[in-house]
C-alpha cells in the first residue's frame, strides 16, 4: 500500500462547489459517502428542494434546520450558487473549501443536449454548432436568467455575472478571489489525477475517493463540434475559458509540490486497479448503461434534455454488507439527497421523489 510519509488527520468539515457538467455528480458521491463513514452532518437543502437555493445565490436559511444548527455542519455539497458570507455562516472557520473546473469547450457541447429543453438560445438552435456559429441569434439578454447554462455556466457558479465584459483587471480580480476563497480547484479532464490530489490535500484514503462515474451520458447522444465551434467557445465562453486556463495551471503546479508526478502515476494506477476491483465486485455488466436498462428505478438516474444519462445494474447475489457499499457507490443524486435527509431529519416530511425507495430503514448507517 502507498503510505504518506507524515501521518496526518483526515479533515472532516469540508465545502465542495458543485459546478455543473464537470464530473461534480461523482464528487457529490464520494463527500456523501465519506460524510456517511464518519458520522458527519450535511448541510441538506431545506424543505423539497434539492439544491440549495440555485440558481439564486446561496442563503444560509435555504439550509435545513440551519436556525437550530447554525455553524455545526460538517460537509456542504449540492448545488448552489456561491456566496461566502453566508456560506460562512453555515460552515466552521476551519473548513477546507474546493471545487471543480472543466475545458468549457465539451462542457458547453454537455450544457447543450442536457439542458436542450430548458434553455431558450439551445431551443430555439437545431443542433450545437448552429448555436456556436451565431449565439447572439438565440442568446437574448432579456432571458438571461434562463440563459445561464448557455454561456460562462462556470463563472455564474462561483457567483460572478456571466455576461460581464472580458476586462483584463476584473478577470484578474476575480482569479484572485476564487484564489482567496478556495483552498483547492480540481480539473475534471483530469479526473483520477483529481482524486489523487484531493486524497492527498485531505488526508483522506484511498476507498475515499474511489468511485464510479455517474450521471455521464451515452456517446450516441454526443454531437461534434466543428473546429470553428471549438474556436468561438474560447471567444463566447471567453470568462470560463480563462477560468478554466488559469486553474488548469495552479492544478498541476499542486500536483507538483503535493503528489510528484512520479507518485501520481503510482496511485492513479492504484486507483484504477481499485475501482476495477469494486466493478468487478458490484456491476452486472462491469459498465454502466443505458436509461432503458436499470433495472433497479429505485437507481434510476434523473433524465434530462436529449441526454441519455446512463446508470448501473448491482448483481443479485451480494451479501448485505457489499451490496450496501456496491448501492452507495451507483446511487444518483437526487435518490442520496433524499435519504440521507431521511437519515437526518427523520422527523421531517421526506424529499418526495416519485420513485421506490432503495432503503426503508434508515437505521443502517
Amino acid at each position: 500500500l502507498l503510505t504518506s510519509p507524515t501521518p496526518c488527520r483526515a479533515k472532516t468539515n469540508v465545502m465542495f462547489l458543485k459546478t455543473h457538467k464537470t464530473a461534480s455528480s461523482t464528487v457529490f458521491n464520494i463527500m456523501f459517502r465519506f460524510a456517511e463513514r464518519y458520522n458527519l452532518t450535511v448541510a441538506l437543502p431545506a424543505g423539497q428542494l434539492f439544491h440549495l437555493g440555485y440558481p439564486k445565490n446561496f442563503m444560509a436559511h435555504f439550509v435545513e434546520d440551519f436556525e437550530a444548527i447554525g455553524q455545526n455542519y460538517n460537509i456542504m455539497c449540492n448545488h448552489l450558487r456561491f456566496n461566502p458570507l453566508e456560506v460562512q455562516k453555515v460552515m466552521a472557520p476551519n473548513t477546507f473549501y474546493f471545487s471543480i473546473l472543466r475545458n468549457p469547450i465539451p462542457l458547453l457541447e454537455s450544457s447543450y443536449i442536457y439542458y436542450k429543453n430548458e434553455v431558450p438560445a439551445f431551443r430555439s438552435s437545431r443542433d450545437v454548432n448552429e448555436y456556436l456559429a451565431s449565439p447572439t441569434r438565440y442568446y437574448h439578454p432579456a432571458d438571461s436568467r434562463q440563459n445561464i447554462y448557455a454561456r460562462n455556466i462556470m463563472w455564474f457558479d462561483f457567483g460572478y455575472d456571466n455576461n460581464a465584459e472580458d476586462d483584463a483587471e476584473y478577470t484578474q480580480a476575480v482569479l484572485e478571489e476564487i484564489e482567496q476563497n478556495f483552498h483547492l480547484i480540481l480539473i475534471a479532464d483530469y479526473f483520477d489525477e483529481s482524486m489523487i490530489l484531493l486524497k492527498h490535500t485531505l488526508c483522506w484514503d484511498l476507498d475515499d475517493v474511489i468511485y464510479f462515474k455517474l450521471n455521464s451520458r451515452s456517446q450516441d447522444t454526443v454531437q461534434t463540434l466543428t473546429p470553428e465551434s471549438e474556436e468561438r467557445i474560447k471567444v463566447w465562453c471567453s470568462l470560463d475559458w480563462k477560468l478554466y486556463l488559469h486553474f488548469n495551471q495552479t492544478f498541476w503546479r499542486r500536483i507538483e509540490e503535493t503528489v510528484g508526478l512520479e507518485l501520481l502515476e503510482k496511485e492513479v494506477d492504484h486507483l484504477r486497479t481499485r475501482q476495477k476491483e469494486l466493478m468487478e465486485t458490484c456491476l452486472l455488466e462491469q459498465e454502466a448503461v443505458g436509461k432503458g436498462h436499470v433495472r433497479n428505478k429505485a437507481l434510476q438516474p434523473y433524465q434530462s434534455g436529449a441526454a441519455n444519462i446512463l446508470g448501473y445494474n448491482l448483481k443479485q447475489d451480494l451479501d448485505n454488507r457489499t451490496l450496501r457499499i456496491c448501492q452507495k457507490m451507483v446511487i444518483p443524486e437526487l435518490q442520496y439527497t433524499s435519504y440521507l435527509y431521511a437519515v437526518q431529519h427523520p422527523h421531517k416530511k421526506g424529499k418526495q421523489l416519485g420513485l421506490p425507495l432503495l432503503w426503508t430503514h434508515f437505521q443502517e448507517r
